[in-house]
């Protein structure tokens, strides 16, 4: 994540999204059609975070049919998976023990047809169709627990305010490790009709 700061500014491309409603930390968004990167892995949130995140970056760093170096962005997503996978960006799905999926939003200048074949057959590259995603932001680390915490708090207002939710609520994180924790950027995101 050459593209962040230790103190951080962010330089990499996020997806772009219209938003349709803001009210404190919490946003509805409205996002188009994204390209990710995605892998599953079987291990608890803090091991899949390691496993995932490696796998990913090796596909983008050069570990690829054409052995090409794909730009980082920004967010890098996580989400609980269950037997029934329908999959979205940046991603999500029921829980399960232990089994997640982590996905890298791919840079909007590639499409399926440019962008190199992976060669770690646990890196999978698809689309995923555009759709209304509620937010709520927060800052330091992540963790399993803060991450449950945020999406209840963003479950609640989403049913105070009458929207229907179509996903398990799913990680994002901006930033690298290194930045310093209160100026990391972090969100819950829950698909939403």
């Amino acid at each position: 994540m050459a593209g962040c700061s230790l103190v951080g500014i962010r330089t990499s491309e996020e997806p772009q999204f219209k938003v349709l409603t803001e009210e404190s930390n919490i946003e509805i968004r409205q996002y188009g059609d994204l390209l990710v990167a995605e892998t599953e892995v079987v291990a608890d949130y803090e091991e899949s975070s390691k496993i995932g995140f490696q796998r990913l970056a090796g596909y983008i760093f050069g570990k690829n049919a054409s052995q090409k170096e794909i730009a980082m962005t920004a967010p890098v997503v996580r989400e609980k998976e269950s037997e029934k996978i329908a999959m979205t960006a940046p991603v999500l799905q029921e829980q399960a023990d232990k089994k997640w999926v982590m996905s890298f939003v791919l840079p909007s200048a590639y499409t399926l047809e440019t962008l190199p074949r992976p060669l770690d057959d646990n890196v999978i590259i698809k689309t995923v169709p555009g759709k209304k995603v509620a937010s709520i932001r927060y800052t330091g680390f992540l963790s399993e627990e803060k991450f449950q915490k945020k999406a209840e708090q963003l479950k609640n207002w989403l049913i105070e305010n009458q929207y229907t939710l179509l996903s398990k609520p799913r990680s994002a994180g901006y930033d690298p490790p290194w930045t310093i924790p209160f100026l990391r950027r972090n969100e819950v995101l829950i698909d939403i009709q």
